[in-house]
């Protein structure tokens, strides 16, 4: 019994790293579900008994991809003891890692778009936000951050750090991009200080 499920999360993990590098590749609507498929060596059977449609596929692929990024989020956080160095890193690891090619069209252009905007904002506040959240939530409480309302200030951040990642993605120098980008994050940052 103990086999069956090891093969079965084995045949998960391999669609879904294959859904990905598909999804990453050629974008949702261009990935077909027979090719990805035949690529993890299963049937098309077996991707929709553990995935009920390509949706459902797109949607574990996107979870993988946001789980990611939170684990570098939290590893670049945990680098320093300073609670506005592990905000900044964090902040600035998560675009830098949002801006990846075998992230950005999964987690920012198609995930809202296949998922749905709700769909994705609840996806993205299990993740992301909710280290960011926390982050602010212990700044608060050894007194280093303004009083401000660590709810909008979650939000608000999160958006930025979207609308940072999709803007980087786009320029030709990602280099001087992502500079001009910890510039301006790091000076939004030092507004919210406590003096």
């Amino acid at each position: 019994m103990r086999r069956n499920k090891e093969e079965t999360n084995e045949t998960i993990q391999k669609l879904i790293e294959v859904a990905r590098a598909h999804f990453t590749k050629l974008g949702f609507a261009d990935s077909a579900l027979e090719e990805i498929a035949k690529e993890a060596e299963v049937t098309r059977g077996a991707l929709y008994h553990h995935f009920k449609n390509k949706k459902g596929l797109f949607l574990a692929v996107l979870e993988s991809v946001q789980k990611e990024i939170a684990e570098r989020v939290e590893a670049e956080a945990a680098k320093s003891d300073d609670l506005w160095e592990q905000l900044l890193g964090g902040c600035l690891a998560f675009v830098a890692a949002a801006v990846e090619p075998h992230c950005k069209r999964i987690m920012l252009v198609d995930g809202p778009a296949v998922l749905g905007w709700e769909v994705w904002r609840v996806m993205d506040e299990n993740n992301s936000m909710r280290l960011l959240r926390g982050q602010l939530e212990i700044m608060e409480r050894e007194g280093s951050l303004k009083s401000v309302s660590i709810e909008a200030m979650t939000h608000c951040l999160s958006g930025a750090l979207n609308e940072s990642a999709l803007w980087i993605a786009q320029m030709p120098d990602y280099e001087h991009a992502l500079e001009q980008t910890t510039i301006i994050i790091s000076s939004m940052l030092d507004g919210f200080k406590r003096t």
